[in-house]
């Protein structure tokens, strides 16, 4: 029979309602940057710039404010940092060449890469539940594809392989940056991670602006309605990133990857509400069944630690009472095998021990009496 109650901890309620929200950030910056598309601003390199300034400001301030030594190599943030901002820079760009119902699909691909690459760095063992809970997920995925499939929305794009192979590339990239993460934020520090990280990504995003998208930022008439989707995207960014190591620690990026996945059903909502238009049915029966999928793979998280941690005490009871079998058995074997020296030694201790206890009770009775005669 199983227990549904092992669901609903605080752990998992706290997990999923973080994933949510870092899903419904995605969301809005997915909006900004398809508001900026339709006014002709094409510089996904530049708008991420701001959010890594904005990182390196507020927490590179914390860390100059601690003072504290750096608790990893600063080149593992070098090489963090290129990782990062390449990865959002290959998937903006994939939605130049391919549709959008083949950047959601191979973006996927970042899942399985970042389960195994936490198994084999982290030494992550994923429990059958978990999997269950991944597969879940991705069906529901499926359905979307297969919804926008159906709805006759699917576009061929100006080169399909080309996008698909920089959608595939991307997602492989942010499985690392998110394992790497995942790694930091339990071994080092989060503010540290988060200045660092903005740092050095703001200065290969500039070098990177500076040689690709020069002439792009030129062109750009820069008004009210465009400057306003464009600081949108930072903070929403800005946000994302600083709460995603919170994530990280407490449920790991596979479970940052899946809450991810719901981001595209958000926005089916938002564009009922918001624009009244009309999705297919197939887009509510996947919301629920990835909705189902991440309660699934989050779900007893807490009776997993204190069960694990039960078989910890049990083993070290185990231990402790196996190493006192063992010295009653040495301690035997002495007595029986020992010379007469040691044993006139042992009688010695023995007398010294007996007449240090004596001395130690003889010393608290007088101590007693004074008290009663005070």
């Amino acid at each position: 029979m199983v227990n549904f109650k092992q669901f609903w901890t605080k752990k998992t309620l706290v997990g999923l309602g973080l994933g949510q929200f870092l899903s419904l950030l995605i969301t809005s910056t997915g909006f900004s940057s398809s508001e900026l598309a339709k006014r002709g601003i094409n510089a996904p390199t530049s708008q991420s710039f701001l959010n890594y300034v904005l990182l390196s400001v507020v927490y590179g301030s914390v860390m100059l404010y601690r003072r504290q030594a750096l608790k990893a190599k600063w080149y593992y943030y070098v090489i963090l940092g290129l990782v990062d901002v390449e990865a959002n820079y290959l998937v903006v760009k994939a939605y130049q060449y391919t549709s959008i119902t083949s950047v959601m699909l191979l973006d996927c691909w970042s899942i399985p890469s970042v389960m195994l690459l936490t198994y084999i760095f982290l030494k992550t063992k994923y429990r059958y539940r978990k999997i269950a809970g991944v597969i879940v997920c991705v069906a529901g995925l499926v359905m979307v594809v297969f919804s926008d499939v159906h709805a006759g929305d699917r576009s061929g794009g100006s080169n399909p392989r080309k996008g698909d192979l920089l959608v595939i590339a991307g997602a492989t990239l942010y499985a690392i940056s998110n394992v790497s993460e995942e790694f930091l934020v339990k071994n080092a520090d989060r503010v540290e991670l988060m200045s660092f990280l903005g740092l050095f990504g703001a200065i290969i995003s500039a070098i990177q602006i500076s040689i690709v998208e020069r002439n792009e930022l030129k062109s750009i008439h820069w008004t009210a309605g465009a400057a306003f989707p464009f600081l949108g995207f930072s903070l929403a960014m800005f946000l994302f990133y600083s709460f995603v190591p919170v994530l990280l620690k407490m449920s790991g990026s596979t479970m940052l990857n899946l809450s991810l996945l719901t981001s595209d059903m958000w926005a089916v909502i938002i564009r009922i509400f918001a624009y009244h238009e009309k999705v297919d049915w197939m887009y509510f029966l996947a919301f629920v069944a990835v909705a189902v999928g991440l309660i699934i793979y989050s779900g007893g998280d807490k009776d997993d630690d204190q069960s694990r941690a039960d078989v910890a005490d049990q083993g070290t009871e185990r231990s402790k009472h196996f190493d006192e079998e063992a010295g009653f058995d040495n301690l035997s074997r002495g007595n029986t095998v020992g010379s007469s020296k040691m044993g006139d030694m042992s009688r010695h201790d023995c007398m010294t021990s007996s007449g240090g206890r004596e001395t130690i009770e003889n010393t608290s009775i007088g101590k007693d009496m004074q008290g009663k005669k005070s």
